[in-house]
């Protein structure tokens, strides 16, 4: 019985961080509009910047590990 009240905790909890955030980004969209719309591509350009370069760095790695056992 605590585990399904745990469960419905979180997502509770979930949800009403959902909506939080949801009604910040709201209220900032309607009150600032082009502050708002150029902070959410920068966040949007850093996200796609670090996924690149995440994939550059696991690709390197693999490819790595992939020599390094041919040698032996």
């Amino acid at each position: 019985m605590s585990n399904s009240a745990h469960k419905r905790t979180n997502i509770v909890g979930f949800v009403a961080v959902l909506m939080l955030s949801s009604a910040t980004m709201l209220w900032l969209l309607w009150h600032h509009p082009v502050t708002t719309a150029i902070v959410t591509i920068v966040v949007f350009a850093a996200f796609a910047i670090s996924a690149r370069l995440a994939r550059m760095v696991d690709t390197d790695l693999s490819d790595r590990e992939h020599q390094n056992q041919a040698r032996f």
